[in-house]
């Protein structure tokens, strides 16, 4: 049976999401609200998490333990790692990573948490495809790529940063949450996708560029989850 979790960080990357819910109740746990409901037929659960990667581990573990949902999609926005993605663009998960890991120290690879046996987490092949046929019916116009999520605690704004974590992870974009999202899910056995609107260049020009754009870039993936629920 299928049965949907949607994990964004804040209210505007779900609240479009949540106004699609149809029958829809709501659990309240570790001060997140959990929607549960149908979404164009689909057993759904919408869920703002906060911001960050703590808050993400947590959200993905109750859906799993609480709601047993069987896949996961992270939906939201975050800044650009590759000169191919442009602001408005959207970004699919081929894989994530966290880029605020560093254990070398102890012969880790950079991201690498110890003991666990894999650096990069790998998203789901259908979900992927799911994604990219979403995009190609309601965006055809729209610029997308398949790369590499790099989360930390840490809203990337320098140039010197974003640089880093490209020539250390090879990362598309840059943000706060889905690296754990990917730890969580595949701790669990849950095939996942992230699915990211660029709403900034992640260098100096973020904090400027982010408010401009944010709102745009989290409806393009509000409207694109909720027609990939569809292909799942």
């Amino acid at each position: 049976m299928v049965k949907v979790g949607i994990i964004g960080a804040m209210e505007l990357e779900v609240s479009a999401l949540k106004g699609q819910i149809k029958g829809f109740s709501v659990t309240k746990k570790a001060g997140m609200e959990f929607y549960e409901g149908r979404i164009g037929g689909v057993d759904a659960v919408v869920v703002r998490c906060g911001i960050g990667k703590v808050n993400a581990a947590l959200c993905v573990q109750i859906l799993c333990d609480v709601f047993s949902v069987s896949h996961i999609i992270n939906t939201g926005v975050a800044g650009s790692l590759n000169n191919d993605l442009n602001i408005g663009d959207i970004l699919i998960s081929k894989d994530a990573v966290h880029h605020d890991v560093d254990v070398t120290i102890f012969s880790y690879r950079k991201g690498e948490v110890p003991q666990l046996g894999v650096r990069e987490f790998p998203a789901d092949p259908h979900l992927i495809e799911a994604a990219e046929a979403s995009i190609r019916e309601l965006f055809p116009d729209l610029n997308h790529l398949v790369g590499r999520v790099a989360s930390g605690d840490q809203f990337i704004s320098s140039s010197e940063v974003k640089e880093r974590i490209i020539r250390d992870f090879d990362a598309d974009c840059a943000e706060m949450e889905g690296a754990s999202i990917a730890h969580g899910a595949y701790l669990n056995g849950v095939p996942f996708v992230i699915i990211r609107a660029i709403s900034d260049k992640a260098d100096g020009s973020a904090e400027e560029d982010y408010p401009t754009f944010e709102r745009a870039a989290a409806a393009h993936c509000a409207k694109l989850v909720a027609d990939m629920l569809t292909r799942i």
